[in-house]
């Protein structure tokens, strides 16, 4: 005989940590960030077909102001890069990164000085998103497998730690031109 059956019925046990973790899984606004071709991807993921509204997405917010999620579809130049990190801090608290798409997560073909090789490079990232280009049905998959990681997350003063340690790793992150793998 636990405490469950002697509260009466229309009770709910729960803190306060989960509760405000179902909230903001369940309103997650995204801002449209589409920069080349995995927009195209990422705009049709909120037609019909696909209907992101399931999630209650089913508005692309133009205003920083008004999202929580940053969508990152496609390459960002060296010249798009202050202006996305400028969005990112405009954006509300708490806030959420996807990089959808091998351009944008690690500069893709585009191995040159004018790509930003990575955009973790800029804003710290929760979920990559590979492809040339992601289907709609990754981008929703990223979306539930997000809304899990929100599900379980921290809130508060070790959530504000949390981003802070992510921001440093993403600022101190080893350009991937730097790095050495299989293919050099």
């Amino acid at each position: 005989m636990g405490i469950e059956e002697k509260l009466p019925s229309g009770f709910l046990l729960t803190t306060v940590e989960k509760m405000a973790n179902e909230a903001h899984r369940a309103s997650l606004w995204p801002a449209t960030f589409g920069l080349a071709c995995c927009a195209i991807e990422m705009m049709s993921s909120g037609g019909p077909r696909y209907d992101l509204a399931r999630f209650g997405m089913e508005v692309f917010r133009a205003s920083p102001r008004q999202a929580d999620l940053m969508i990152v579809a496609g390459r960002v130049s060296q010249k798009m890069a202050p202006v996305l990190r400028q969005i990112y801090d405009q954006m509300a608290n708490p806030k959420w990164v996807i990089s959808m798409g091998v351009c944008a997560s690690s500069g893709g073909m585009f191995n040159n000085y004018a790509i930003v090789q990575g955009v973790d490079h800029v804003v710290p990232v929760d979920i990559y998103l590979p492809g040339c280009p992601p289907r709609p049905e990754m981008l929703i998959n990223a979306i539930m497998e997000l809304h899990e990681d929100i599900r379980n997350r921290k809130i508060g003063a070790h959530r504000r730690v949390e981003v802070g340690e992510r921001e440093q790793l993403a600022l101190t992150a080893v350009p991937t031109s730097d790095q050495r793998g299989l293919l050099q």
